[in-house]
Parts: C-alpha cells; sequence; structure tokens
C-alpha cells in the first residue's frame, strides 16, 4: 500500500474533534492517518476560547510535531484557520476545504459574507448570541442547519455536544495567502443551510480543484466514505 501523509483535521464554529470519528474511521479503512484536533475551547479542550489566531497558533503547533508535510483539512469557520496557519507554517502539501472560508489575504468571514450578495440558509437565524462575546446554536434549528442528510442517531449524538463560538473568530482577517504556493481543494455540499452554495462557489473558484457532494453543511458525517475518498487521493504519495 503507498505511504500517505498526515492528515490534520480542524473542526468548524462550535463543534470539536468528536464531529470527524465518521470520517476518521473510513479514512482509517483507506490506510490514512488522521489527527483531529480541538482548537482551544473546543471539545475536550480547557483551554479559554480564543480568537483566529489563537485557533491558527494551535494547529501551527499540532504540524511542528508531525515528521513530514501534511494535508490540512478544514471544515467552514476551519477553513479560515487553516489558511491563516498555512501562511505561517512551511509544510502544508494540500489545503482542502470542506464546504469552508476559503479567505484571501486581510479577508475575514463577515466581510467576505457582507461583500457577496445575501443568500438566506438556516444558520443565518440559528444563531444565539452571548453577553460574553461568543454566541451559540438554538438546539431547534441545529439539525436543519447542520445536519440535514445525516441520520436521527448522528442528530442525537452531536447536538448535546455543540459548544460556544468566540464570535471575533468571525471578524478577524486572515494575514497571509498560502494558496498562492500551496495547491488547495474545495468541496462543495449542495445541500447546506450554512454555507450557501453560492457562496460556496465563490470560494470554490479560489482553489486549485473542486469536488462536489450532494450533502448537508457535514459531509464528514453524512458521507464520511466519499469524503474520506476525496481527501485520500491527496494524501497518498
Amino acid at each position: 500500500m503507498s505511504a500517505s501523509l498526515p492528515v490534520v483535521l480542524v473542526h468548524g464554529a462550535w463543534h470539536g474533534a468528536w464531529c470527524f470519528a465518521a470520517l476518521q474511521h473510513s479514512l482509517d479503512r483507506l490506510g490514512v492517518q488522521s489527527y483531529a484536533i480541538d482548537l482551544p475551547g473546543h471539545g475536550a479542550s480547557t483551554a479559554a476560547l480564543g480568537d483566529l489566531y489563537d485557533d491558527a497558533s494551535h494547529v501551527t503547533a499540532v504540524l511542528q510535531r508531525l515528521s513530514s508535510p501534511a494535508v490540512l483539512v478544514g471544515h467552514s469557520y476551519g477553513g479560515a484557520v487553516i489558511t491563516e496557519a498555512a501562511a505561517h507554517h512551511p509544510d502544508v502539501a494540500h489545503l482542502v476545504y470542506l464546504t469552508a472560508f476559503a479567505l484571501e489575504r486581510d479577508e475575514s468571514v463577515m466581510s467576505l459574507l457582507t461583500s457577496l450578495p445575501r443568500a438566506d440558509v438556516v444558520l443565518g437565524t440559528a444563531i444565539r448570541p452571548r453577553d460574553d462575546g461568543s454566541s451559540t446554536i438554538d438546539p431547534a434549528l441545529a439539525a436543519a442547519a447542520f445536519y440535514g442528510e445525516c441520520s436521527q442517531t448522528v442528530v442525537d449524538a452531536a447536538l448535546p455536544r455543540l459548544s460556544p463560538q468566540a464570535m471575533v473568530t468571525f471578524t478577524d482577517s486572515v494575514t497571509g495567502a498560502p494558496r498562492d504556493h500551496i495547491a488547495s481543494t474545495y468541496v462543495r455540499c449542495t445541500l447546506d443551510q450554512a454555507v450557501h452554495i453560492s457562496h460556496q462557489d465563490v470560494m470554490a473558484a479560489r482553489c486549485t480543484h473542486v469536488h462536489t457532494l450532494a450533502t448537508d453543511h457535514s459531509p464528514f458525517a453524512s458521507r464520511p466514505d466519499e469524503t474520506a475518498t476525496i481527501i485520500r487521493d491527496l494524501a497518498v504519495r
């Protein structure tokens, strides 16, 4: 079997490393080593919530522990994180954006969204700001926003694990342009109710390669085998 580069999986807002369990199982079966990490304040992390730069620094620290270049996979907001991390770390072999924010230098999640034509999604009405500068997701809308093609078992397991997200992460701008020298792949999800497909298309056009899945915002859970195959083809050398 061909050797594969390590794959580092970076979750999106309100999520944690837990969301990649099914995808990691599929990657294991394909012989691809993967590492799902909790960004500060998420999942099992005992750190405080941070900003985009704290999140990217955490990813960079993980990359520094690996013995070879890695494939960086970011989901949703995690796309901003892997972009910022790759701008400051030399050993990234490929950037993969799972219906994620493929930002340009000096662009933030919010600055990009406000620059594009409005496209309503369920997530737009599901975010609940909190007085401490973070936000949560209305549990009554979370399934429709994130897991529309997932089984009820997956939904029931995911909802209690969702956690607060620092709102500053959406207004922090990335400081580099790593896709200028690192190949990238965008995975479009046509049934997504968190990042509208028209917005995905703008960001997909910024990437080297594009794949399309007819699924929701969580392809790692709704289409783990198909998502793993895309990643395997980028990781195997």
